[in-house]
């Protein structure tokens, strides 16, 4: 089993098991806040199930059809987790914002220890997602933290709560938190898509990637650039590098000073056509004059 896959699994299970742990608090206290993020984390150990799985699958080899093999399903799930959080955040918001209108009473003490036990859970999911590098762990990982934050804040809502009786405490947090988190996710929700329609990674400076290509001696020009990730981990790039005619005896030893260049933008996977000065390509023809 890889490392992507166990950091998903390992978060999956504590996330499952403090889910039963908080809606029975909830339900105790009568903290909306608890009952919510106890809907929310429910909606969270559903996609952290799905990515597991997803996670699992994509380490299948490559097929004759599946050339890529399955690496690209890390992504799909980490959309599907999207979705499922965005869904379930405006849930949160439908049920929060008429305790604002009549707020009902709560217990502050039992609020304070399920508090507690969600920073402790909630932590060591995050401290293991976050040594992966895909976008699926990226996502998840975020929103591990959000829930780290959100604890404190829910800690923080039980103090005040206990000593000045304030019950709308619960539904303000619980918006505000809620809010907190939505943005999180549509900020990760833009990188996704960005990588599932095939766009140029963020942490990847094409014009960057360009110009390391032309520093190389013989490089004269660089076109028809492609550069994409399978998942945020795996990324790939074709290009066509015009070079002058001398070099292409000896291409191989160009190609692999280009590919050397590559690997300083983590990009593993590339693809290179060779092509001499007076060479017309399909969208560029450089001619010695």
């Amino acid at each position: 089993m890889g490392d992507r896959e166990k950091n998903v699994g390992f978060a999956a299970a504590l996330n499952i098991l403090f889910t039963v742990i908080e809606f029975i608090g909830g339900v105790l206290t009568n903290s909306l806040a608890l009952m919510a993020d106890a809907l929310h984390d429910f909606a969270d150990s559903f996609a952290l199930i799905i990515a597991w799985f997803a996670e699992k699958k994509a380490k299948k080899p490559a097929t004759g059809k599946m050339t890529f093999g399955y690496r690209r399903l890390s992504l799909l799930s980490a959309v599907f987790a999207t979705i499922v959080l965005i869904a379930g955040s405006l849930l949160i918001l439908s049920q929060a914002i008429p305790r604002l209108i009549n707020p009902e009473p709560v217990n502050a003490e039992g609020m304070f220890v399920i508090a507690i036990i969600g920073i402790i859970i909630n932590g060591l999911g995050f401290v293991r997602l976050k040594k992966g590098m895909s976008q699926s762990e990226k996502i998840l990982s975020w929103h591990l933290l959000e829930d780290i934050l959100g604890w404190v804040a829910l800690l923080i809502g039980a103090v005040i709560i206990n000593f000045w009786s304030e019950p709308v405490i619960d539904p303000i947090m619980t918006i505000g938190f809620t809010i907190f988190v939505l943005w999180g996710v549509l900020r990760n929700a833009k990188e996704t898509f960005n990588l599932l329609l095939e766009g140029v990674p963020a942490y990847i400076d094409i014009d960057r990637v360009k110009d390391s290509i032309l520093s190389i001696e013989g490089v004269k020009r660089v076109h028809d650039v492609h550069i994409w990730s399978l998942e945020g981990e795996t990324d790939i790039l074709t290009a066509h590098i015009v070079v002058e005619n001398k070099y292409l005896q000896e291409p191989d030893a160009i190609k692999q000073s280009i590919k050397s260049k590559l690997k300083e933008f983590h990009i593993e996977h590339s693809t290179l056509e060779l092509e001499g000065e007076g060479v017309c390509s399909e969208t560029v023809c450089v001619f010695n004059r």
